[in-house]
């Protein structure tokens, strides 16, 4: 494993003093070489603190960060072999865009010639050629940031951190940089990890999407993993929107469980600690694009439960409902809608979910 997060734990002084906060609880990640992996969560999760303490701002109170074989617990920042880009830039306002990116190559004490070399081949890289003797209160948002993070790629790391670096950008120019950061990222094969509250970014930036919450790590995965499977409600809640549907468990089956809800029976999938007995209760995550509503009742062999519509939304490129059913409001999205699929407000519908994008999960918060 390239860069091994060995079981971290980061315990600060609680402010009244009568005792300790665990900002970071028993973290373990395993990051391969070339990997993009996200640390994703609210604010106050820990995913900063992390962060810090794989650069060497923070130390950890108890467990391993080892890089490339070594580890790295004691070593100041400056010999980890790692450059960060920071949310707010962080560029040098008396310098212009090729002296603030060829800061650290000077202090290197590397040649002109070679200093010269390295800055030409990162700003085609990032696309920055021709601004080379701009100032920084000359460039846009974006710019700056492709200032950040040609000065950082300029060191040649062996890792790249960055903290929420597209967060003072406008919506349409943090699509882009994204972009951008993840084609930089994949053509030089940098192992990166990356800091977000943005579930959006996460989900097209990253080879692995780590969840933390209140410290702890909630599950590792791919986006398409944390999406359709996640391990309990709180990844679900967090990643996307989603429907919660009290189950009763009556047993194990070949597709995961066979449950009752709603006085109806059906397989799902699930979570191998949705349940721990027969006849415990658990709940069924149903995304809202997965649910299907039809005014007369479907014709096929799926579960139908009747319902009405309490809510209708149109927006353009999708219309969202909520739909009562036995007193439960579920969502349901309805990509490109037609005319003839908008619903009224307290019109009776029949409602459907696609099954194998519903997932058991434990009862748990």
């Amino acid at each position: 494993m390239f860069l091994e997060l060995d079981h971290i734990s980061k315990h600060f002084p609680s402010r009244d003093g009568s005792g300790e906060v665990r900002a970071v609880d028993d973290v373990q990640i395993n990051i391969e070489q070339g990997q993009f992996v996200t640390l994703l969560g609210p604010s106050g999760c820990g995913k900063t603190t992390t962060l810090r303490l794989i650069a060497g701002f923070e130390f950890p109170t108890h467990g391993r960060i080892v890089l490339d074989g070594q580890e790295i617990n004691e070593l100041p920042p400056n010999r980890r072999d790692m450059a960060m880009v920071f949310q707010s830039y962080a560029i040098f306002p008396h310098l212009n865009v090729y002296e603030n990116i060829a800061y650290g190559l000077k202090i290197k004490k590397l040649s002109s010639q070679e200093i010269r070399r390295k800055v030409a081949d990162v700003m085609t890289l990032t696309e920055l050629t021709g601004l080379e003797n701009r100032a920084p209160n000359q460039l846009s948002g974006g710019q700056q940031q492709r200032v950040a993070l040609a000065r950082a790629l300029v060191m040649e790391p062996k890792v790249l951190l960055f903290d929420e670096p597209l967060s003072n950008l406008d919506a349409k120019l943090r699509v882009q940089m994204r972009t951008e950061i993840r084609r930089i990222q994949q053509e030089l094969g940098i192992t990166s990890v990356y800091v977000t509250h943005d579930q959006d970014e996460a989900m097209v930036l990253s080879d692995q999407i780590v969840v933390m919450h209140r410290g702890r790590v909630q599950q590792v995965g791919s986006a398409l993993e944390i999406y359709r499977r996640p391990r309990n409600r709180f990844v679900a809640d967090f990643i996307g929107r989603a429907n919660f549907l009290p189950a009763q468990v009556l047993e194990r089956s070949a597709a995961g469980w066979r449950i009752r809800i709603f006085d109806q029976t059906l397989e799902a999938a699930g979570e191998a600690a949705a349940a721990t007995t027969a006849n415990s209760q658990a709940l069924l995550m149903v995304r809202p694009e997965s649910i299907r509503i039809t005014v007369a009742r479907p014709d096929n062999a799926a579960p139908a439960w009747p319902g009405v519509i309490a809510r209708t939304s149109y927006l353009g490129s999708l219309a969202e409902y909520d739909v009562l059913v036995d007193g439960q409001r579920i969502l349901a999205v309805r990509h490109d809608p037609a005319e003839s699929d908008l619903y009224a407000a307290n019109q009776p519908v029949f409602v459907q979910f696609l099954r194998e994008n519903a997932y058991l999960l434990p009862p748990e918060a």
